[in-house]
């Protein structure tokens, strides 16, 4: 942590979590103080009554709950914009609840916002990948924008899973498509 900061939470759902989370570190490992301090894989955005959910539970779609990564990161060395046009980077924010053959509403692209400054910015970032990358196929952003909820570590088998298992099930959506 730079002197003097505090860190910041970022919050992505943007697929299966296993692969978020890998290609997060990939390019951001903390090791290398590139600005990512620790990541958990959980689960957010759920319905109100569905509390401590468990991926069995989450992946029946009855507790609306999206697989998401939850990111600790130093904003003097990464800012929250740069996170979230990496996030665009990283899946197709343009298929509501689907990341390749993953399907439903545990899929869908979204960022859950920790503060009125993070909406900004990921309104303004929206907006601009919108325009750069998606205006010129005619396809456009589904991504919802969210203010973060409860938050549920996922199992521990799941937490940094491709780092654990190299050979494990990883999405081929998730990879820098710019």
């Amino acid at each position: 942590m730079s002197s003097g900061g505090q860190p910041e939470i970022a919050t992505f759902a943007a697929g299966c979590f296993w692969g978020v989370e890998h290609i997060f570190l990939k390019h951001f490992p903390p090791a290398e103080n590139k600005g990512i301090l620790k990541t958990a894989v959980g689960y957010t955005g759920g319905k109100e009554d569905a509390k401590n959910p468990d991926y069995r539970t989450v992946c029946t779609g009855t507790t609306d709950h999206a697989e998401a990564v939850r990111i600790e990161f130093d904003p003097s060395i990464v800012k929250y914009d740069e996170l979230v046009e990496f996030f665009y980077r990283i899946h197709d924010p343009t298929t509501k609840n689907q990341q390749g053959k993953d399907v439903g509403t545990q899929y869908r692209s979204a960022i859950f916002y920790h503060s009125p400054e993070q909406l900004e910015i990921a309104k303004r970032v929206t907006e601009e990948v919108q325009k750069k990358h998606f205006d010129p196929h005619g396809t456009k952003i589904v991504t919802e924008l969210v203010p973060a909820g409860e938050w549920w570590d996922a199992e521990e088998y799941h937490q940094k899973y491709l780092h654990k298992n190299p050979t494990g099930y990883q999405c081929p959506n998730h990879r820098l498509h710019w």
